[in-house]
């Protein structure tokens, strides 16, 4: 019945505007966008302190790069179009008539192996952490370790259903399991996590690890997928930690450049609190260089040309009539009307909004 509701509220969108919500309202509403469709989310907002899996990779010009200046930048509608589909819970994906085996909670329970692999969660538990070679090349293990109702590269993997994340939920023992998965996976990248509400910092191997991650571009599809099952499999409040920390050292610290188009079209669109997103996109817009390239921040207001971005509704009032009575002599015999001239001033000064989100996202 979720689905059918869904499919029924929303429609696919066709540009990125319709895709991102992030600023379609002043109001700082934490309520999750796509729980009145699917009603199965239940995280709270984390602590103050963002692609789909196997497809493109990252080719935006790299941080510091001076030719990205002279380069237009472009929101992805491939990204915002997947990050849509997913913080909507896939509104328009229809799941199995016949229930399926369960398994990925089965191999969470320890009692089948991941595919093609054969190899149980208790043995990567117990002896894949700290093996980097075997996490940097073994590609079929990440879809088993963080399962999505979407598929993956590696087809053996079974997408998981509304049904199956609910019994996941209430087994104590597979949320244990994927949060040490998860911890794995941060060592792997050179972070810790710090306690059970999320918070993540360096790891004592950050330095060695940050330059991995910087240079092995095909992690970022990791983090993505890594961030979407966090918010499946209930723990939605640990991404605000994660996303800001990777935005702080791409942005602020400079130790991963080559992230930051990734965290910004991708790892901050996977967080589904509007609040949190616009939190986190502040955040970034007062790092970004050269800031006139920052295109995730709210739409902009048209302005009239010669009034700077801190110029007040007076003084773009003052310029429309300037403007208009440079061009429009008052008709003789009769005085212009002040209260004409204030509101002409007061359009022109707020003009129309360009192109903001239309729809609920």
């Amino acid at each position: 019945m979720g689905n059918l509701m869904g499919s029924l509220k929303y429609k696919d969108p066709s540009t990125v505007e319709e895709c991102d919500s992030t600023w379609v309202t002043d109001s700082e509403d934490d309520t999750y966008e796509g729980e009145e469709a699917e009603g199965s989310f239940s995280g709270c907002p984390g602590p103050s302190g963002p692609r789909r899996c196997g497809e493109q990779s990252d080719s935006f010009p790299q941080f510091g790069d001076t030719a990205e200046s002279s380069i237009k930048m472009k929101r992805s509608f491939h990204a915002a179009k997947d990050l849509y589909k997913y913080r909507h819970s896939y509104p328009n994906y229809k799941e199995p008539r016949q229930p399926n085996e369960y398994c990925n909670l089965r191999f969470y329970l320890n009692k089948i192996p991941l595919v093609p692999d054969g190899i149980y969660i208790e043995e990567i538990l117990s002896k894949w952490k700290g093996d980097y070679d075997k996490l940097e090349h073994n590609h079929t293990y990440i879809q088993w370790l963080f399962p999505l109702r979407e598929q993956g590269l590696n087809f053996y993997a079974q997408e998981l259903t509304q049904d199956e994340i609910k019994e996941f939920l209430n087994m104590r023992e597979a949320k244990r399991r994927f949060l040490l998965a998860y911890t794995i996976m941060l060592d792997f990248f050179g972070i810790k996590l710090l306690d059970k509400n999320g918070n993540v910092a360096r790891a004592a191997n950050w330095q060695d690890r940050f330059q991995h991650l910087n240079e092995s571009q095909h992690n970022y599809l990791r983090i993505t997928r890594i961030l979407k099952s966090l918010g499946e499999l209930g723990f939605e409040a640990f991404k605000l930690p994660l996303v800001r920390l990777l935005l702080q050292e791409a942005l602020l610290e400079g130790t991963l450049p080559n992230m930051r188009h990734s965290a910004l079209e991708y790892f901050v669109y996977t967080v589904r609190a509007r609040s949190q997103r616009r939190g986190l996109l502040r955040f970034a817009q007062r790092l970004y260089q050269p800031p006139e390239n920052f295109i995730w921040g709210p739409p902009k207001r048209r302005r009239l040309p010669g009034v700077g971005v801190k110029g007040s509704r007076m003084e773009a009032a003052a310029a429309a009539d300037r403007s208009v009575s440079q061009t429009t002599p008052p008709v003789q015999g009769r005085p212009s009307s002040p209260k004409g001239e204030k509101a002409m001033g007061s359009r022109s000064a707020e003009g129309p909004r360009e192109g903001g989100p239309t729809g609920v996202h």
